[in-house]
């Protein structure tokens, strides 16, 4: 296996066997990445330092609101006058709020997930904040029920589902969340600043003992409460062609397709929200080609479905907390 960087800053089969390994863990150390890729500790450093210093990649860390309950998690489709679009989805992206914002095709234009406190803050940020931008014509506003999946249960390079993948096909709930407290939220917001970061270092900064860090981590990163990742734009991964689909799907047979959709790989996220499209997701694909057989071969064979909509996302503005851009633009949102 060569290597040498490959050009342009695309990525070849040894930045692939880098994030291979980083994405089963992030926290393993070089000694493990490396002896899985077949290089030197240095050499699988060097390219993970030249993919994060480009933007390709990154590492995520954060609590999930959904899982431990705390907050209101909405879903917000905005249409734009002519010539307002990209704008409005920068503005959006800006807000700390804002957790993913990307522009799709169809009607509506821009689409961004919004976490807020209670539902009051959500009627301020959507009529005296999103309503107000120059621009926005018309808002689409639902709030998300239950989260089944996410962009860490997407596993590009792995065949074996997630726990959480695993609970949605069988259509068993997830186990209860453990008690977070505030050391554990002290702890998470270092992993936010340095996924990386020993656990020597985590203990000195929360100021307790290595055996409390290392425990506390072990804790947080055994349950679904805690995405611990890494963070890269599917087209980097090889797929360039991302969908978001609304279904409308009868009551009595939304299980049923919860658990369909939950088997299929390409789905990196999926939820269930209020209004008349009750199941909201996005997928990735290699290409158009692949996008138009998993929705003649996945949404065709739904029982209960009264309608479908799939948008393919022209851009992405914010993924995971981070805002997209070219190169050194890129940078991580602040909460």
């Amino acid at each position: 296996m060569t290597t040498e960087p490959s050009p342009h800053g695309a990525l070849d089969a040894l930045d692939h066997a880098v994030l291979r390994a980083l994405h089963r863990d992030p926290r393993a150390p070089f000694s493990e990445v490396a002896a899985t890729a077949g290089v030197h500790e240095r050499t699988a450093a060097r390219r993970l330092d030249r993919m994060t210093a480009t933007g390709a990649v990154g590492f995520t860390a954060a609590l999930v609101p959904e899982y431990l309950g705390e907050g209101v998690t909405a879903e917000v489709a905005v249409r734009c006058a002519p010539g307002r679009v990209h704008d409005t989805a920068l503005a959006l992206a800006r807000r700390p709020e804002a957790r993913s914002v990307e522009v799709a095709t169809g009607a509506l234009d821009v689409f961004a997930e919004l976490n807020v406190a209670d539902h009051d803050a959500l009627l301020t940020l959507v009529d005296a904040g999103i309503g107000r931008l120059d621009g926005v014509v018309d808002i689409h506003t639902s709030v998300v029920l239950r989260l089944l999946l996410t962009a860490s249960d997407w596993a590009p390079y792995d065949d074996e589902p997630t726990d959480v993948r695993r609970h949605a096909v069988e259509g068993r709930p997830l186990p209860e969340p453990p008690v977070v407290d505030e050391l554990d939220r002290r702890l998470v917001a270092l992993l936010r600043r340095d996924a990386r970061m020993s656990t020597t270092r985590l203990a000195r900064e929360l100021r307790v003992g290595e055996t409390t860090a290392r425990r506390r981590l072990s804790r947080l990163m055994d349950s679904h409460v805690l995405h611990l990742r890494l963070h890269a734009e599917p087209e980097v991964l090889g797929y360039p062609v991302e969908a978001r689909f609304r279904l409308a799907v009868a009551h009595a047979r939304l299980d049923a397709a919860i658990r369909r959709l939950a088997e299929e790989p390409a789905v990196r996220h999926l939820v269930v929200t209020t209004g008349t499209t009750a199941l909201l997701g996005y997928s990735s694909h290699r290409s158009t080609r692949d996008l138009r057989d998993f929705t003649a071969r996945v949404f065709g064979a739904l029982d209960g479905v009264a309608s479908t909509e799939v948008a393919v996302l022209m851009r992405t503005y914010k993924r995971a907390g981070f805002e997209s851009g070219p190169g050194p633009e890129r940078r991580e949102a602040q909460r």
